[in-house]
């Protein structure tokens, strides 16, 4: 009997130290892994919007507007040391704040260190109910021959360091461009669409998702 107790109070040990050895381990792998992220410190990507190309941008009765367009949205990794994986992005087009396009989700897409990445979506909004009083502010803005839209990306990214890989972090971007309808532009008509070279640089907003 007194064996059998030697042995359990044996067994409760070795448990007990392999459970202190794991937990010890663990702290330490998560001491390395935070003070690799603190002397690395990833700077957050940049995002440039080079250029607009409209297809279509009508506004008709009652309060429905159309506005189709293709845009050309440049991104650069600035760190020399971590790569940028982009699980899921959304453009779309806003005026006001109001979304006038629906949203393109682009590709996931890895980003390695400093790498630059070019994507060219696709904006469709046909006859998008607008709010009265947006409808007024449109057709003044229209009629003075200059609308500020948005264009928006959000999503998701994850950071990699080696052959480590971070949680999640929310990325939103927003690139304001005025587009000029009358009166001398710097657009280059395309066929039926007007492109704009416009080379804008966008805000970008990186937060941890909980």
């Amino acid at each position: 009997m007194a064996d059998d107790c030697g042995r359990h109070d044996d067994k409760q040990q070795l448990a007990k130290r392999v459970a202190v050895a794991i937990f010890g381990f663990l702290i330490v792998f998560a001491i390395v892994v935070f003070l690799v992220w603190a002397i690395l410190h990833p700077t957050q990507p940049h995002f440039i919007l080079q250029d607009v190309t409209i297809y279509a941008f009508n506004l008709t009765a009652p309060n429905y507007l159309t506005s189709n367009m293709q845009i050309t949205l440049v991104s650069r990794n600035p760190n020399e040391r971590i790569g940028i994986y982009y699980h899921k992005l959304d453009v779309l087009a806003s005026y006001r704040n109001q979304q006038i396009t629906l949203p393109t989700l682009i590709p996931r897409t890895y980003q390695g260190h400093q790498d630059v990445t070019v994507w060219s979506p696709l904006l469709y909004g046909n006859a998008v109910p607008v709010a009265p009083f947006l409808e007024v502010g449109l057709n003044q803005d229209m009629n003075a021959g200059m609308v500020l839209l948005n264009v928006k990306a959000f999503g998701q990214l994850k950071w990699k360091v080696g052959t480590w890989i971070s949680g999640r972090y929310q990325i939103n971007i927003n690139c304001p461009v005025y587009i000029s309808f009358t009166g001398p532009t710097k657009a280059i008509q395309v066929g039926v669409a007007m492109k704009y070279q416009l080379v804008r640089s966008c805000s970008v907003d990186i937060s941890l998702l909980n």
